[in-house]
């Protein structure tokens, strides 16, 4: 599938070394102000090129907003069309060989064809789009209070003791990062995000709860391995005595509400009014800067050369793209409560 979401839904397009990026973004409500700059800073934090450990691809990412806007900068309430370019495409960096751990014998199996530079929509390249539209999901999300906020909680051995107080990555991090890289590897690391000011009540029981919905968007993600929300694979090592999250009635208050986090802000699928926490671990990068040997689908042997533009922690980029996937999460589940939007002027 190519689109994603239920009451607001994004459809993307375009291959990592074609011409562009794209997508449409369908059920944006109609009079929300629409903040191009922005949705243009959302895509400067994800594009490649702009820092250590990450792709030396030289995009620009800059958006071509086409459809669903007016002149005054009001949503249409009709289909918001957008593109962005690529300018720095090299397809002759890539053979037809399959790279290992990559989606390219997946998708030979799957269609009898794949786009073979850069993996085609396989790549990471693909989020670009998905950063675009969480900005423009958040557009109706920080009118309600809302924030969303997430950055790497680990790279490789180092594992910060507090995940979600979303800090900047020390100099014992990063030094993993650059002693990968000048060792022609990779190395993978965690992101944790943390989303305020959701009310209660967002989410749907049984077969669509709020933490299944954010699963599934993080695990959309190229290079996401494991999504953790609350106590995570901790639960399964505590005790019920111990994770209780009691109830307290706050001076004033009208009706009680949970007094811990150990639930990540969703009880039964439905947020509880806590912060939302979860954390997403990332693989290393599988194009490695050596030679590698390997097949073309045809069975013939060769070696893939230590070239090509790499991430050499991916989980250095993925904040954003986090961030923007929880965006059109919450953003299609406020649609879905019938709660009147305070985006709408």
């Amino acid at each position: 599938m190519n689109s994603f979401g239920n009451l607001l839904r994004l459809t993307t397009f375009g291959e990592s070394h074609g011409p562009a990026m794209g997508g449409i973004l369908d059920g944006m409500p109609s009079r929300v102000p629409f903040d191009a700059e922005a949705v243009q800073q959302a895509l400067c934090r994800r594009r490649p090129g702009s820092g250590a450990g990450r792709s030396a691809r030289k995009e620009t990412d800059i958006i071509r907003i086409l459809s669903g806007v007016s002149p005054e900068g009001l949503t249409l309430g009709t289909p918001i069309g957008f593109m962005i370019p690529n300018v720095d495409a090299r397809p002759g960096d890539y053979s037809r060989l399959l790279r290992p751990n990559h989606a390219d014998y997946t998708y030979e199996m799957k269609y009898g064809i794949r786009a073979v530079a850069g993996g085609g929509r396989a790549s990471a390249r693909e989020t670009a789009s998905w950063v675009a539209a969480g900005a423009m999901a958040s557009m109706l999300t920080r009118p309600e209070g809302i924030t969303i906020r997430a950055a790497v909680s680990g790279v490789g051995e180092w594992e910060s003791a507090e995940p979600y107080s979303l800090l900047p990555l020390p100099a014992e991090a990063m030094e993993i990062v650059e002693k990968a890289g000048a060792a022609g590897d990779s190395v993978g690391g965690l992101v944790s995000c943390v989303v305020s000011g959701v009310p209660a009540g967002l989410g749907e029981p049984v077969f669509d709860k709020l933490h299944s919905r954010l699963a599934a968007a993080m695990m959309s993600i190229n290079a996401a391995k494991c999504f953790e929300y609350g106590l995570g694979r901790k639960a399964a090592r505590s005790y019920g005595s111990e994770t209780a999250d009691p109830f307290v009635l706050p001076p004033g208050a009208s009706c009680p509400e949970p007094a811990g986090d150990f639930s990540g802000g969703i009880q039964g699928g439905i947020s509880n009014g806590r912060d939302i926490r979860f954390t997403v671990a990332f693989k290393p990068t599988p194009t490695l800067m050596r030679d590698v040997e390997s097949f073309d689908i045809e069975g013939n042997r060769g070696v893939i050369p230590a070239r090509g533009r790499h991430d050499v922690c991916v989980a250095l980029r993925a904040p954003a793209v986090v961030e923007a996937m929880a965006a059109l999460v919450v953003a299609d589940a406020l649609l879905a409560s019938r709660l009147p939007l305070k985006s709408r002027v």
